[in-house]
């Protein structure tokens, strides 16, 4: 087994959905991914957060076992961001944002987290992605995730980063418009041209596809009959990918192909409600009876 670092956003969100509306509740991509990992291998997370970031949030975290040395504590207000999936719940609307202390944010890793094999990067900078990576050598598994705006406005940083890492998870859009192709399976193949030895794609309610050089598999999602929040599942999926692998600490075709399937049981989690609040109520054992049933529905 083996420690996974992520750096990314610790964040305050407000969400309006079909199912309600939470205002301020605790979010960001760094927590959705370290929590989801969190129940399989030990996590270090490396974000900051303003003077007014509640407490109740940070022993939240802390309840998962993650390690958090590494978040910063700054002088200014927590990022904030606001959105709705009132029309679309495969689809949500930013209403506000407001980076705050995240506008400068400059991680600083403590010195033994330099150590961990499993890194992933969480949708910040692309440059700031590329500033982090030369704190590591040698032999490493490095996943990452980014977004239509750094593909738009950092479009030549973001593939230096892409070449870089290991691992790339985008959504479909995302891929799609990153690759310039209509068909997913020409985006799919683009990503691996850039360099990493795998791309994921997230695809939402219609699962995620794993491309290789040597193979391609799919999974579905897990199907639910209520969806409350769909923030933070893409994070929440590559915590439980990522987290599976450095359980197991082999990078092969079926540990690949099975990671797929733990990300997806992750993220079918965390849409049932709101924030991270489904996570507090579920056991290993709810998981990996979730993850049996998914298992099964893919198998003929």
């Amino acid at each position: 087994m083996s420690d996974i670092l992520v750096i990314g956003s610790v964040a305050l969100d407000t969400i309006a959905s079909p199912a309600g509306y939470s205002k301020e509740i605790l979010g960001g991509s760094a927590t959705y991914f370290s929590i989801s990992a969190s129940f399989f291998t030990h996590v270090n997370l490396v974000a900051t957060v303003g003077r007014d970031f509640p407490e109740e949030y940070r022993n939240t975290i802390k309840y998962f076992g993650v390690d958090m040395s590494g978040l910063e504590t700054k002088d200014g207000l927590t990022f904030r961001w606001e959105g709705s999936y009132v029309n679309d719940l495969n689809c949500a609307q930013t209403i506000n944002t407001q980076l705050n202390v995240f506008a400068e944010f400059k991680p600083c890793l403590p010195k033994a987290y330099e150590k961990s094999k499993f890194i992933f990067l969480a949708n910040i900078d692309p440059d700031l992605q590329i500033f982090i990576l030369k704190r590591f050598s040698g032999k490493r598994f490095i996943g990452c995730d980014s977004m239509n705006h750094w593909i738009k406005n950092k479009n030549s940083s973001l593939k230096k980063m892409i070449k870089k890492t290991s691992i790339i998870f985008l959504n479909d859009m995302e891929a799609k418009m990153l690759s310039g192709e209509s068909n997913i399976l020409k985006a799919g193949k683009y990503l691996l041209s850039l360099g990493p030895k795998f791309a994921v794609v997230k695809r939402g309610e219609y699962g995620a596809i794993i491309f290789s050089r040597d193979f391609i598999f799919m999974a579905p999602a897990y199907l639910l009959e209520e969806v409350k929040d769909p923030t933070g599942a893409g994070d929440t999926f590559a915590g439980g990918f990522m987290g599976y692998l450095a359980k197991t600490n082999k990078i092969n075709e079926g540990n690949m192909k099975n990671a797929l399937i733990w990300g997806s049981t992750m993220a079918s989690f965390t849409v049932e409600d709101f924030s991270i609040n489904r996570f507090l109520k579920i056991t290993k054992r709810d998981i990996e009876k979730r993850y049996k049933t998914l298992k099964k529905i893919t198998t003929i």
